[in-house]
């Protein structure tokens, strides 16, 4: 990335390696000029709208400056590819300068270097930095921006710099450059008549160059100035300096002895005391070792502690500090800022006096200007090994002046403000975010504090105390100190209390200094916006998100939401995750997690919360729809109901479901715990939906307890709601639920009752899914006569309805049922069509169950070359888009074409892999299948026990899932085996392969 140049000490100038960056339009300009002024500080919108409207701006003033802002975003970006420099940061923007070059910075850079120098006796030096930073003026301030604020800050500009000005004059003056000033100070006069200070310069230049009657009438020609124009007289210190000239006083003369810096008197030692309970941390303690690698270097060692309240940065900072105090001879300073404490933050002016004093400067040479200060400070320091720790500070604003100019010193500071941006490029920078301490690290903390052997006694107590703390030290402690203050109780009596998440902030709170009172510090300095997402987020029942969820909640844009977010990962109230798919995922901690969920209720009105919770689920909801879409080719299989949705943009949404699948896997566990909110909440539309549409994921990836919970749930809140549409459509998927779990008594009794629901309500999409389950339980059951008139009756219905993908998978069906009453052709028939349907579709999971069900037709006729070639056409499918059972199916099927093509080895490792998958689905009818097909691939090797292994263990499995047809083949199997008939001892392989047949 290229160091982009801004000045604006002359007309506004921008450029990158000497190419420039023009700005279109005066709003640009104003809005530019405005952040600059202010570099790395907030500039509220109403403030930039005062600046371009000149006092009156319109009522879209806000949107305005918006797209102002996000067309300089442009420009930068276009030109330098730039990203990131200015910042949206409640309740305005930032410019965040980084490396880039601001030349309003380095003048009052240069010209504190100067004084800086001036103050130490190096006058030759303070005149060359001065001097540099007056040759950076290429004219009147941002001059052609014309807007008052602008001007006013400008204004300033333009005062300091004629300080700086004077200053340098009076130091070629002390210099003895009395001569060649005085025509340029002869003009500055002219231009600025009533500066005394300069007014004085020009006289002493005079008289020192033995000009004395000049240097008087300078004097006379000022005093009628002031007296004509103001009416008043002179100032003591030029009416002084006329009467020095009058009386030819030796005052006047060059001094010839230059002011030395203040010499160190005093070792300070203000370290606190170390924690006696401290662990752990030792990579932690190890990062900060690298500071003193920097000692000595041509830049300042500084190291940034970071983390959330509670996590331990104090005691670790001192713990490393008092660890290398050898290496810092020369004292240790040490200053708690108060950065997040309920009194303000200490001002660095008082924490410069307090350092200064400690270091043995007298009070009353101690300056009142803080950054005369500040510079004292580092001309104290000039040479010296000084460790500097600096806690709990706010902002780089406040350590700022705090910090040393050279590299012997070395400075810590632990903040919730990571500071980097600041930090990195011109110091010697070791960042370190302090996360939970390791689960061993944990329990010996609590060991230490509670210290008795009740821990070690009890490690699933231990484990889950220190998960319930966060694994943050401040919780761990007071943890462990409740268990030392009851010695009668076991771990287990305080896991249970915190285990109610309506007591677990009381219980770890138990004065100021507990864990809520860390968290309400920095949820109270959150802006406005920030600190409504934080409420919001924590009251959204989803364990880990992306920005676009923080949109929905708040219902404004998503770069809007993102900085918002980000916000709270600076405040370290997030925890951002690692992004795989270019989305950033952020989740809680448990703690402030339950802390954002409590200041939600006390703080957001009811109704509020109800519409952010509509308006995420609406979001959620969208999404799941148009993923089910992209996986089945259109919007088949499912019944919407009317909860409205929260549209999202359409790029975003193409970004997110990239992957159909994988989005739904993403968001899996966010979708279970939104589905338990919103049924909580009597929102059973959002519910109820919700769980039908991400039926897709729970069936393919065999998540059947949350398929289950989230079915049961939905139920039990349309029931509550009156929603029999809901009520029917969680029958429906219970009765599916029941079919994939081999508990087909219970699945025909929810789907009887879910289709008359669905005849009550009209509702012939339901009844043409429930009436195809019925057929599926027919045809289980044995009843396929009835099972295919049901078949046939949800075929018409879907085909009437428009909805291919399940008209495919109900020709499938039917294929199966006329393969099972011995209708070969038939089904031969109807798997080809189903495969028709589904290619057309251009849905993989549709396509590759029909091509499964052509598969077993042609076995069934004996075809096992094209068998085998639709199989694998079929395992290709499946395995692309990550369906487990449907690999199963395939790897059965392939190899039962093998064993037909008399390729028995290859057949038995095929048959082997599908057993393994079926296993680890778990689907046990599908482990049965291949469990028998593979006992006879090994029959027909001659492995008689191992064969026997596989038709006992498919008996068991299908007497398990109620399959008794399948029970009774495994047993004949299994007699055959026994009977050893057939051609040497072995059983006839045709006859084996007809049991295995449908």
């Amino acid at each position: 990335m290229l160091q982009v140049v801004f000045r604006i000490l002359g007309p506004l100038d921008i450029s990158a390696d000497g190419i420039p960056v023009n700005l279109t339009g005066a709003r640009q300009r104003t809005i530019m000029s405005m952040l600059l002024l202010a570099p790395n500080r907030i500039v509220s919108v109403d403030t930039l709208a005062d600046a371009v409207w000149y006092g009156n701006p319109p009522a879209t003033a806000r949107n305005q400056i918006a797209i102002c802002v996000s067309a300089l975003r442009k420009t930068l970006k276009t030109a330098v590819g730039i990203e990131d420099l200015l910042v949206t940061s409640h309740p305005g923007y930032m410019l965040f300068a980084g490396e880039h070059r601001i030349d309003a910075v380095e003048f009052e850079e240069l010209a504190e270097l100067g004084r800086e120098a001036a103050r130490g006796g190096r006058s030759e030096e303070a005149c060359a930095h001065l001097g540099d930073a007056l040759a950076m003026w290429r004219g009147p301030a941002l001059e052609g921006i014309t807007t008052e604020r602008v001007e006013a800050e400008a204004a300033r500009l333009t005062e300091l710099r004629l300080d700086v000005y004077e200053e340098h004059m009076g130091l070629r003056l002390a210099l003895g450059h009395h001569r060649d000033v005085i025509g340029e100070l002869t003009a500055f006069v002219r231009e600025h008549p009533l500066r005394e200070q300069a007014k004085g310069h020009l006289m002493l230049a005079h008289y020192r160059s033995g000009r004395r009657a000049e240097a008087l009438e300078t004097y006379r020609e000022g005093r009628r100035l002031l007296n004509d124009e103001l009416g008043i007289e002179p100032g003591p210190a030029l009416q002084e300096l006329h009467d020095q000239v009058l009386a030819d006083s030796p005052q006047l003369n060059l001094p010839t002895v230059a002011a030395v810096a203040v010499p160190l008197r005093d070792v300070p030692t203000q370290l606190p005391s170390g924690t006696a309970s401290y662990t752990g941390r030792d990579a932690e303690l190890a990062s900060l070792d690298r500071l003193l690698d920097h000692l000595d270097g041509a830049a300042l060692p500084v190291g940034s502690v970071t983390g959330i309240g509670g996590v331990g940065k104090t005691a670790l900072a001192v713990h490393w500090a008092h660890q290398v105090l050898d290496r810092f001879p020369d004292g240790q300073l040490f200053a708690d800022l108060r950065g997040y404490d309920e009194e303000a933050p200490l001002r660095p002016g008082a924490v410069l006096d307090r350092f200064l004093r400690a270091l043995g400067v007298p009070g009353p040479e101690i300056p009142a200007d803080q950054n005369e200060r500040s510079a004292l400070f580092r001309s104290v320091l000039e040479g010296r090994r000084v460790l500097i720790l600096l806690d709990n500070a706010r902002s780089f604003r406040q350590i700022r002046p705090l910090l040393p100019g050279g590299g012997r010193c070395c400075v810590l500071v632990t903040s919730r403000d990571p500071m980097g941006g600041a930090l990195a490029g011109d110091h010697a920078f070791v960042p370190l975010h302090l996360g939970a301490l390791e689960q061993d690290e944990a329990i010996a903390l609590l060991s230490r504090v509670a210290g008795d052997d009740r821990l070690s006694a009890d490690p699933a107590g231990a484990a889950r105390l220190s998960a319930l703390c966060d694994r943050l030290p401040l919780a761990l402690r007071i943890a462990a100190a409740r268990l030392a203050a009851k010695p009668h109780w076991p771990v287990r009596t305080l896991v249970s209390r915190l285990e109610d998440q309506h007591r677990r902030l009381d219980e770890l709170s138990p004065d100021e200094r507990g864990v809520r009172a860390g968290l309400r510090l920095s949820y109270r300095d959150l802006p406005t916006a920030t600190g409504r997402m934080f409420r919001l987020l924590g009251a959204a029942n989803v364990p880990d998100f992306a920005a676009w969820v923080g949109a929905a909640l708040l219902d404004v844009d998503l770069l809007d939401a993102e900085d918002l977010i980000e916000e709270l990962v600076d405040a370290q109230l997030l925890v951002p995750q690692s992004a795989t798919t270019g989305h950033v995922r952020y989740r809680f901690q448990s703690l402030p997690r339950l802390f954002a969920r409590e200041v939600a209720l006390e703080e957001e009105p009811a109704e509020e919360l109800r519409a952010a919770t509509r308006r995420v689920a609406g979001a959620w909801l969208g999404l799941a729809a148009e993923a089910h879409r992209r996986i089945y080719g259109g919007d088949y299989t499912v019944i919407h109901g009317l909860a409205p949705l929260h549209v999202l943009p359409a790029a975003l949404v193409d970004s997110l479901l990239e992957d159909p699948m994988e989005w739904f896997e993403t968001e899996r566990v966010a979708i279970t715990g939104l589905v338990d909110q919103t049924a909580r909440d009597g929102e059973s539309a959002y519910a109820w939906d919700l769980t039908m549409t991400t039926v897709t994921l729970f069936q393919s990836r065999n998540y059947l307890d949350d398929w289950r919970s989230c079915a049961e749930r939905s139920l039990e809140a349309a029931r509550r709601t009156g929603d029999r549409l809901g009520e029917a459509v969680m029958l429906h998927s219970l009765g599916t639920l029941g079919i994939l779990s081999w508990q087909h008594d219970a699945a025909v009794e929810h789907l009887n009752l879910a289709l008359r629901l669905f005849e009550e309500e009209g509702q012939d999409q339901g009844r043409a899914l429930v009436l195809r389950n019925l057929a599926l339980c027919g045809r289980y059951r044995g009843d396929l006569d009835r099972a295919r008139e049901m078949g046939h009756r949800s075929l018409e219905l879907f085909r009437a309805g428009g909805d291919h993908y399940a008209e495919a998978h109900v020709l499938g069906l039917l294929a199966q049922i006329e393969l099972e009453l011995g209708n070969a052709q038939a089904s031969l028939v109807l798997s080809s069509e189903a495969v028709v349907r589904s290619r057309g579709l251009g849905t993989v999971r549709g396509e590759a169950q029909s091509v499964v069900r052509l598969a077993e037709a042609l076995l069934n006729q004996r075809d096992g070359e094209r068998a085998e070639e639709a199989s694998r056409r079929a395992l290709g499918l499946v395995r692309s888009s990550g369906d487990r059972r449907g690999e199963a199916h395939a790897l059965r099927v392939l190899g039962e074409a093998l064993w037909c093509r008399d390729m028995p080895e290859d057949a038995e490792s095929v048959l082997g892999d599908a057993l393994a998958t079926a296993a680890k689905v778990p689907d046990r009818y599908l482990e049965g299948r291949a469990g028998v097909v593979l006992g006879c691939v090994r029959a027909v090797r001659g492995d008689r026990s191992g064969a026997a292994g596989c038709f006992k263990a498919a008996s068991d499995l299908f007497a398990e899932v109620g399959a008794p047809s399948w029970q009774g083949r495994a047993r004949r199997l299994l007699e055959l085996l026994g009977d050893g008939a057939g051609v040497g001892g072995r059983p006839d392989p045709s006859e084996l392969f007809s049991l295995v047949q449908p």
